[in-house]
């Protein structure tokens, strides 16, 4: 019996595997998966790939936030892990917001890429990069007409 308790008390580390559909690798791989059908010119399968991307981005954020609060003030290690991670989400998050924003853009649909344009701004914020190039975005399809430079960036 002993080779069967230390089996049930191995860990199940599955999803930390490179091959688990629910970690950050596994978001990363839905989003090159959708930038080789975009190239491909399969737009319909990049967009249900990068809506996939989201979709998990979300969830995993949402439970390394939770995480992180609950063992906030117990072990440092804990919320600092899940900080780091949620951030790595949070860049995937932005990443397939802005494909899907360029995606709706080449099929001439301006207007659906306005929300995520817009979620990309206010998650990031316009001193941020992507909050930046989010809001550069909305203004080429004429959502606003406001140009904004970031302080610093030359004038």
């Amino acid at each position: 019996m002993p080779a069967a308790h230390a089996q049930a008390t191995e860990p199940d580390r599955a999803l930390a595997t490179p091959g688990s559909p629910f970690n950050i690798t596994a978001v990363q791989s839905l989003l090159a998966r959708g930038d080789a059908a975009a190239a491909a010119g399969n737009l319909t399968e990049a967009r249900r790939l990068y809506d996939q991307a989201r979709d998990a981005s979300r969830k995993l954020l949402g439970f390394y936030r939770d995480l992180s609060g609950a063992f906030r003030g117990l072990d440092a290690r804990i919320p600092r892990e899940m900080d780091e991670k949620g951030r790595q989400t949070l860049d995937l998050l932005v990443g397939a917001n802005m494909r899907l924003a360029a995606l709706f853009r080449r099929q001439g649909q301006p207007e659906v890429a306005v929300p995520l344009l817009v979620e990309v701004v206010k998650t990031m914020t316009p001193a941020n990069e992507s909050g930046q190039k989010a809001y550069q975005q909305l203004l080429e399809i004429g959502f606003v007409s406001t140009p904004y430079t970031a302080p610093g960036a030359g004038s």
